[in-house]
């Protein structure tokens, strides 16, 4: 879809869009099937009207009219994203009908954009970096969890059970369904509440009767008779340890091995977010304030997606809004702003590119969906075939581009010990408010809370 982009005054933009011979042909026979399956015309059934007679009906001009109205704003919105403008309101089309579905097609839209975005010289900001220490208690935590997975399992006497111990059990439903000599594990979390606290304190050869609640605010019942209790013994934290649970000959070698793995995570992590506040201090020293259409379709996507989260994990939005203590409108308005600080990075980056002239070609593109393909075990040709019809290797392009500039920015700021950033940021200003948001770490091409 070829497009011509015409700068206007007061940030307004004109954009010349050509709409390919065979996109018209689709907008004109999905408005076809749209009308017939709405419109009434005696003798047919509602649905099932022949083309021919549709098109004797109504005229050519109402179809290619529905065809024009239905899909025009897609085709702006596809070409603005591809030229890479910000509209901050709703276009004013300009266009002639199309006279046939068998030729190119032209239309114009006039928009208000997004002013350009004049980045701070980003070589001078100072933005705080910690240092990649691995708290002891972490490596500590790691060797008790291998500990826990050589841990031998002997009866537990007498006594009552406990969280840590083991059961074997037998489940026994109302219907009389049966799961014999079940292992289950007490404090793992993977018990619902209420049979945790009916085992807990439970006794070998004691019966228990429990009613729990189901996600759908049903509830079920079941009878569980306790067969066996026992308990972990731990072995020694020795050589012998890390003979046995481990590739390493002592435990020395087998703790290095552990601060090593845990130190190349934090600083990953830290390198990630070290590059958010790199982009976030960018973004308020260069003041960008993005408004309009484009944060209001961010927020949105946010919504939904995080709608979506709630439901994969079985929990309804309106649950999550009692949870939480939250309202509607609250949600509505961390997205919000959450959306647009998503937008403000975009833009930022934008405008570094931009000035560094950053261009990412065909072949970069091919590498990635190559890389992105084989890990998936998809047919690479097959995936690059559909990205360049649907013209989403675009949508690459661009977050190549963003993250090539984030790369030169990360790695030119000044990076300060993190007291003397936080001691700066104690040092409150109005451009300093943050939203209240519960967002993941974003990267460019990220537009999904977690």
């Amino acid at each position: 879809m070829a497009t011509t982009v015409e700068e206007l005054e007061n940030d307004t933009v004109r954009l010349t869009v050509e709409v390919p011979a065979h996109d018209v042909h689709h907008a004109v026979e999905h408005a076809t099937d749209d009308l017939a399956a709405s419109v009434k015309i005696p003798g047919f059934r509602q649905g099932k009207v022949p083309r021919p007679i549709l098109l004797q009906r109504l005229g050519k001009e109402r179809i290619y009219a529905e065809a024009v109205d239905s899909h025009i704003s897609g085709w702006f919105w596809n070409a603005a994203a591809r030229v890479r403008i910000r509209p901050i309101a709703q276009p004013r089309f300009d266009y002639e009908l199309p006279t046939e579905d068998s030729a190119d097609w032209r239309f114009q839209a006039t928009v208000p954009v997004q002013p350009k975005v004049e980045v701070v010289d980003w070589t001078t900001l100072e933005v705080g970096r910690p240092e990649a220490e691995v708290p002891q208690e972490l490596v500590e935590q790691e060797l008790e969890a291998l500990r826990d997975t050589v841990a031998e399992l002997v009866p537990a006497g007498d006594r009552a059970a406990r969280n840590g111990d083991t059961l074997v059990v037998d489940l026994i439903s109302p219907n009389g369904d049966e799961q014999r000599d079940t292992v289950v594990e007490l404090g793992a979390g993977r018990l619902v509440d209420e049979v945790e606290t009916a085992l807990r304190g439970s006794s070998a050869g004691e019966t228990k009767s429990v009613t729990y609640e189901l996600a759908d605010e049903t509830s079920a019942a079941v009878e569980i008779n306790v067969k066996e209790i026992k308990e972990k013994v731990l072995p020694e934290l020795d050589d012998e340890l890390a003979r046995s649970a481990s590739e390493f000959d002592t435990l020395a070698d087998l703790r290095a091995d552990i601060e090593n793995r845990l130190s190349e995570q934090l600083t990953a992590e830290i390198e990630n977010a070290f590059r958010a506040n790199a982009v976030d201090t960018l973004v308020r020293e260069s003041k960008v304030n993005p408004s309009g259409p484009l944060v209001e379709a961010r927020a949105r996507e946010l919504l939904n997606g995080f709608v979506r989260s709630l439901e994969r994990r079985g929990i309804a939005a309106e649950t999550y809004l009692e949870i939480t203590g939250r309202t509607p409108e609250q949600l509505v308005e961390a997205m919000t702003a959450e959306a647009a600080l998503s937008v403000a990075r975009e833009l930022a980056l934008e405008a570094v590119a931009d000035k560094l002239g950053i261009a990412v070609s065909d072949d970069e593109v091919r590498v990635l969906v190559r890389e992105q393909a084989e890990e998936a075990g998809e047919d690479v040709e097959a995936v690059l075939e559909e990205l360049w019809e649907s013209g989403r290797h675009e949508d690459l392009r661009e977050d190549i581009r963003l993250r090539t500039a984030l790369d030169r920015v990360a790695a030119e700021v000044k990076p300060i010990a993190m007291d003397v950033a936080e001691a700066r940021e104690a040092i409150w200003t109005p451009d300093k408010e943050k939203p209240d948001t519960e967002t993941k770490l974003w990267t460019p091409g990220s537009k999904e809370l977690a």
